[in-house]
């Protein structure tokens, strides 16, 4: 009985095998390329969760701090802070991009190629307060690929 009720509990951990926990794709998930010695650079995405569910959490090994961070405008002038979730309201594509919520890596160990993939955990809290990790391999684009639509605003 002893070892069902911990193939019971791994079950529960994975939880994939179980519909009743909220499903969340990604989708577009890309993370910015840095010129060396670079300590932080921006991860983009698309998130779309199949009930009211929220990003808590976003974790990567290639960077000491990761967080969610929104930008803000405010008089004109741009800002950023951080948030501790993102609502992702059920059915509806939440875009992750420079412009708005994105993940921030910071105090990078190592330079961030194009070319390469940033392995990224994100922590999916549903409406029952079940958690869901989600494993994104996110790849690199150059500096310029998609950066220039939010840096108009800037000067």
């Amino acid at each position: 009985m002893y070892m069902f009720k911990r193939t019971l509990a791994a079950l529960a951990l994975i939880g994939l095998a179980l519909p009743a926990v909220a499903d969340t794709t990604v989708s577009d998930a890309w993370v910015r390329a840095t010129v060396p010695h670079q300590q932080s650079t921006g991860a983009f995405m698309t998130l779309t969760a199949s009930s009211d569910s929220k990003l808590v959490d976003v974790q990567s090994p290639v960077a000491e701090i990761v967080q969610v961070h929104q930008m803000t405008m405010d008089n004109d002038v741009m800002g950023m802070k951080q948030v501790q979730s993102v609502d992702l309201p059920a059915g509806k594509a939440v875009s992750l991009d420079p412009n708005g919520y994105h993940v921030m890596l910071m105090k990078l160990k190592q330079q961030v190629k194009e070319g390469e993939q940033v392995p990224l955990t994100l922590v999916i809290e549903d409406g029952k307060g079940q958690k869901q990790t989600l494993e994104v391999k996110a790849p690199v684009r150059a500096l310029n690929a998609e950066a220039m639509h939010g840096h108009e605003h800037m000067h």
